[in-house]
């Protein structure tokens, strides 16, 4: 690595310290959407994979639906979890960061397992239509719709 790299990323990671610290208050987002979070925070985070690791990043992550929905749950969890200075942060890595990322990146079942030469399309399920009458609307169920009864 050369100085100049090593300068710009010790320089991060203070500004990303002193951003967490200067946070205002739990009420309050830090970031202002998940691109945000993803762009500021999580690219400094988290490394891109190494050649031969096996795992797969897609810059074009926000048009996987699977990766829209996983980042923006990890970046909610970190807004909420950053306030929490004894276990916050660990938590957010064991529970949120870590698995969230390992099953994006995963280069058989994960969303950006096509895109390792290049984004690629996901294809959705293939489904069929149900039988008529099958499934009614449970919104309109008058009684407690999750009962079993």
């Amino acid at each position: 690595m050369t100085a100049p790299r090593e300068e710009a990323q010790d320089e991060s990671l203070d500004d990303i310290r002193h951003d967490e610290e200067e946070a205002a208050s739990p009420a309050e987002l830090f970031h202002a959407n998940v691109h945000e979070f993803v762009t500021n925070r999580l690219a400094y985070l988290v490394p891109a994979p190494a050649p031969g690791s096996g795992r797969i990043w897609c810059p074009s992550w926000f048009t996987h639906a699977q990766a829209l929905s996983r980042l923006d749950s990890v970046w909610r969890a970190w807004e909420m979890l950053r306030f929490d200075p004894a276990l916050g942060m660990s938590n957010w890595w064991i529970h949120h960061a870590e698995p969230h990322m390992r099953a994006l990146m995963d280069p058989v079942t994960g969303p950006f397992a096509r895109c390792g030469d290049g984004h690629q399309s996901e294809e959705p399920l293939a489904l069929e239509l149900p039988p008529e009458g099958l499934f009614t609307d449970q919104r309109e169920t008058p009684k407690d719709p999750l009962a079993l009864d």
